[in-house]
């Protein structure tokens, strides 16, 4: 693997991962020196730098991220904002089902259950407030746990999770048996307003 294979492959990992990533994990990943792989970096933080555009590579903690530059912070900001008050999707709802009814899931569990990747649907869900990041498991990967906020039990009047309504006996054991919280119609309103009013929006 030439050096621009290589660039290129360190920044669509970065890219992907979202989170701080260890050079040491790439080093794995890409099968070369952590050295070589620490100076790849920089040479990618450097790029960055000059390119001057509206993203940059950060060190936090030994570890490397791909970010969004502050002077374009109100933008990205205001883009957020928007998605954060777009209504919820039938997906979205059906996760949040999940998440409910389990109280404490991973995302491959979710998958698991759909049939379909949920990154979409489960990134939303935390933008708006309804779900959490709750920890993660001691299993191989450190996979993420998700439980509901408090903002989704006041947009369901619900005093805890225990108060959920029982799913019907003859669809229990149905994937799409966990979607049944939310036949209401009206209950992605109730959540937009919901969100709303936690943001100082009128709900008007």
């Amino acid at each position: 693997m030439n050096k621009n294979n290589v660039l290129a492959s360190i920044e669509a990992m970065l890219f992907a991962a979202g989170d701080p990533v260890e050079p040491s994990k790439l080093a794995e990943v890409l099968d070369i020196d952590v050295e070589n792989v620490i100076k790849m970096l920089g040479h990618l933080e450097a790029t960055y730098d000059e390119r001057e555009g509206g993203l940059r590579v950060i060190r936090v903690d030994g570890k490397y991220q791909i970010c969004t530059r502050e002077e374009y912070s109100d933008e990205v900001r205001g883009l957020l904002e928007i998605k954060k008050n777009t209504p919820l999707s039938q997906a979205a709802f059906e996760v949040l089902a999940i998440v409910a009814y389990n109280k404490t899931v991973t995302r491959s569990f979710i998958e698991q259950i759909r049939g379909v990747d949920c990154s979409g649907p489960v990134s939303n869900l935390i933008q708006k407030g309804l779900i959490e990041e709750k920890g993660r498991l001691d299993l191989p990967g450190r996979p993420l746990v998700y439980g509901t906020t408090d903002r989704f039990l006041r947009c369901f009047s619900l005093n805890s999770l225990d108060d959920l309504p029982e799913l019907p006996k003859d669809t229990e054991n149905k994937d799409d048996s966990q979607t049944s919280l939310f036949e209401n119609e009206n209950a992605n309103d109730k959540i937009m307003s919901e969100v709303a009013e936690d943001n100082g929006e009128d709900k008007e």
